[in-house]
């Protein structure tokens, strides 16, 4: 797939005979013009073959570049995209806050895709953690959150159907949270397990991810003031674009 073609003055001064690896100098000069504004967030970028055929380069040499890249998170290769400068990535910090927010917090763009909701019965799981009986009637969400347009975190919710009056149309433009705290829901303190695994196909379609990419796994529970659990929720991350801030402090 065609991206931009990096102008020549890019690679002029190149030293073909010189100590520096040619691929560690093609890196630079590409992270150079990614870091300076040139190749704007979310820019498709020349492809390997075009760009080993216009320097008379070898292919291993400009794939090891890219990889240097990769590796750096200044670029990412998309499933049906190609070779692309990463969006902007969130770095979220341990609070007990959604991602609509945080995302809002940190300048971006948030949007949501809706993709299933419905009234469910508690399953054993969701009963345990959300503290009702097995068959009770809770409502079950499930949406594509994207950041800039890019698409960042499949997220699974269940919920007391006392929130069943949030509508997809309203979980377009608003976090879960947020629409919970208009109703009079506090959020007040949550329990949180962090992972990782491999992506199953669908989670790779819909995030935009290749076979071998991880996704970062989070599952929460959180309470409100009284200790009662009113979110269970099950997300996934893509790593490129999605970072976790912890500050620890000695006991």
């Amino acid at each position: 797939m065609e991206g931009t073609t990096f102008p020549a003055e890019f690679f002029i001064d190149l030293d073909r005979s010189g100590p520096v690896p040619l691929y560690f100098q093609i890196a630079n000069r590409i992270e150079r013009a990614i870091v300076q504004g040139e190749l704007l967030p979310g820019a498709r970028i020349e492809n390997e073959i075009s760009l080993s055929d216009r320097l008379g380069l070898s292919r291993p040499t400009i794939r090891r570049a890219i990889q240097e890249l990769v590796e750096k998170g200044l670029i990412v290769r998309r499933r049906g995209v190609g070779t692309q400068v990463v969006q902007g990535r969130l770095t979220r910090k341990m609070a007990l806050s959604g991602l609509y927010e945080d995302l809002s917090h940190d300048h971006k763009h948030p949007t949501t895709q809706p993709l299933e909701r419905r009234i469910v019965e508690a399953d054993e799981d969701v009963a345990t953690r959300l503290g009702v009986d097995v068959g009770e009637k809770v409502l079950y969400l499930r949406r594509l959150r994207l950041s800039d347009g890019a698409p960042v975190a499949l997220m699974e919710n269940y919920i007391p159907r006392e929130f069943d009056s949030i509508t997809d149309a309203q979980l377009v433009d608003h976090g879960l949270y947020q629409l919970m705290r208009a109703q009079g829901a506090t959020m007040k303190v949550a329990r949180q397990t962090i992972g990782a695994r491999h992506p199953n196909a669908q989670e790779r379609k819909l995030l935009d991810m290749f076979p071998s990419d991880p996704v970062l796994t989070m599952d929460r529970i959180a309470y409100d003031n009284s200790g009662q659990a009113i979110e269970v929720g099950h997300h996934a991350y893509r790593p490129d674009l999605y970072n976790i801030e912890v500050t620890l402090v000695d006991r």
